[in-house]
């Protein structure tokens, strides 16, 4: 049965039918072949069941604050105070880009929102300034993955609602990796840019004066970081009760730029809207599928045969961990995590692992998924924004930053306490 789907999903996949109403037919096809009893009679109740939660609530706030600072302008100014602070190191305007991308997945949430956002801005000054092609855009796709581990994330969100995890929890978890990361993709772009000066591009010094002025751009997103995550560490919100106040925070700086008019706020809840149903068509679609999977019988049988390998508890986190690699070059991010989330997780919460550590490590797996062909969204979201140029450019200049998150994967399985320190230090 385990073989029938997933080659059911890969050609489902290949036909570029949305992820959505692939994971509906899957169960489907699942409910008609495999299932002891007709289960599509309950697809209403489920479907229903599925959306009515108030943390799912959180997702279109999160989306809609990202789509405010994006077409206010507020992005624009952004990356040109954080080019100010860094183009003096070896890549130049390239930790610019890993910056922004740091700073904005603080606030959107979402990966593909956030190398949206960086390449639009971005891409203009790559070929203006010398830079290479494939490092310049390599490092944006890389950095756009942060949106899904530096809270506030809208994947961490899922994953806590799917497995009944604390979001908080999940939340502080992600910090120290995300910014861990962050600082990697750093070090990497020096390294790179120091053995071949060409691929960074020109190196630029600002006064200080410049830079100092600078600040009154970053000031106001980094003030709203810390309202949105310090009021649900403090207890003071709940996650979607603290996206509300981040919309508000967003409206008010966008005004405070003079960035808010009729046609902006338009575009950003059209924005919001189409990126809020993919991504509840998705998890409705999951929740549908992974029904029909129980009822089949997969998660026992899937059990079955990973006992079945003798497998110590380590082991079995490393095959885990093939598993997401292989998954993350054919399905979408969100659906690689919303269909094995049900089958995976209690089999590792099983053999004493934790599961906030877990979700952390399945976050670095899902953000290599994200910059891996032939699935990888943020691949195609910088190739977009070029309009010129190779996809495969792209793939070339994302493979250090790859290799980078696969050596935090290591080091989170390694040293759990790079996930658990905070959630510890502050329970």
């Amino acid at each position: 049965m385990i073989g029938s789907i997933t080659i059911g999903l890969l050609a489902l996949l290949s036909l570029s039918i949305p992820v959505g109403i692939v994971l509906f037919l899957l169960g489907f096809g699942v409910d008609a072949f495999f299932s002891p009893f007709p289960l599509i009679r309950g697809l209403g109740n489920l479907v229903w069941s599925t959306s009515n939660n108030a943390t799912l609530i959180a997702i279109p706030f999160f989306v809609l604050l990202g789509e405010i600072l994006v077409r206010s302008g507020v992005a624009t100014r952004t990356y040109a105070a954080l080019d100010r602070w860094v183009s003096w190191l070896p890549g130049g305007l390239i930790h610019a880009n890993i910056a922004t991308a740091t700073l904005f997945s603080a606030t959107s949430g979402s990966s593909v929102a956030t190398a949206a956002t960086v390449a639009t801005v971005a891409m203009p000054q790559a070929e203006k300034l010398g830079y290479d092609p494939k490092l310049f855009s390599g490092a944006i796709a890389a950095g756009g993955t942060l949106g899904i581990m530096i809270p506030p994330s809208i994947n961490l969100i899922v994953y806590g609602f799917l497995t009944q995890t604390s979001i908080p929890q999940l939340f502080l978890a992600g910090l120290i990796p995300g910014l861990a990361l962050a600082l990697g993709f750093i070090v990497i772009t020096m390294i790179l840019c120091m053995i071949r000066p060409a691929l960074g591009g020109q190196r630029r010094v600002f006064p200080l004066a410049q830079m100092l002025r600078a600040l009154l751009d970053l000031i106001p997103i980094i003030l709203l970081f810390a309202v949105i995550v310090g009021t649900i560490y403090k207890g003071w919100a709940t996650p979607t009760e603290a996206a509300a106040v981040g919309v508000a925070g967003a409206l008010a700086i966008a005004a405070a730029f003079g960035g808010v008019n009729m046609r902006m706020m338009s575009e950003a809840m059209l924005g919001t809207i189409k990126i809020t149903a993919m991504i509840m068509l998705v998890v409705i679609g999951a929740s549908f599928l992974n029904f029909t999977l129980a009822s089949a019988g997969l998660g026992r049988e899937l059990q079955d045969f990973l006992t079945g390998l003798g497998l110590s508890p380590m082991g079995l986190i490393f095959v885990v961990v093939l598993i997401y690699i292989v998954l993350g070059f054919f399905i979408e991010t969100l659906s690689l995590m919303v269909v094995t989330i049900p089958i995976i997780v209690p089999l590792v919460v099983a053999q004493g692992f934790d599961p906030i550590w877990f979700g952390i490590l399945m976050i670095v797996l899902i953000e290599m998924a994200l910059i891996t062909p032939p699935v990888g969204l943020n691949l195609y979201v910088v190739q977009g924004a070029r309009q010129s140029g190779t996809m495969t450019e792209v793939m070339l200049g994302a493979i250090p930053y790859a290799l980078a998150m696969l050596a935090m994967a290591a080091a989170l399985i390694a040293f759990p306490q790079i996930a658990l320190y905070l959630p510890n230090a502050l329970r």
